[in-house]
């Protein structure tokens, strides 16, 4: 399910910032505003834009919060990765595709690698003091 919810979030995220769906709703609107002397400015009318403009608008904020948090979550994991190292790992590459959990699982590893890196490092400063 979160692989699929992943995919056509990532999708509609995507389609949505293209020219032609920009257009598209623009048509759309278009078209409702030239409609309104057809149906005397009436109430329905006047209806069909406000729930649809709602609808659209609430389903989209979650649909894009779910590729922002993924996006944000695979940069931070790909700096950690360079942080931590100077030859970063070519795993990293392309994890912004992977689900939230999967993502999650590279930013554990990076945590794991650092916390082993100091303490290895403590370990070495104890054995030289």
């Amino acid at each position: 399910m979160e692989k699929t919810f992943s995919r056509v979030a990532t999708v509609v995220a995507h389609a949505s910032g293209r020219p032609w769906v920009f257009a598209l709703c623009l048509a759309s609107i278009l078209v409702w505003a030239v409609s309104g002397p057809v149906f005397h400015y009436s109430e329905t009318w006047q209806l069909v834009i406000n729930t649809g403009t709602t609808i659209v608008t609430f389903l989209m904020v979650f649909l894009i919060q779910n590729t922002q948090n993924r996006d944000g979550a695979a940069i931070q994991a790909k700096l950690d990765e360079l942080i931590r190292s100077g030859a970063a790992k070519n795993a990293f590459i392309g994890i912004e595709h992977l689900t939230e959990a999967e993502v999650e699982e590279f930013r554990a590893l990076c945590v794991r690698a650092k916390e082993s890196k100091e303490g290895a490092a403590r370990a070495h400063h104890k054995a030289a003091a």
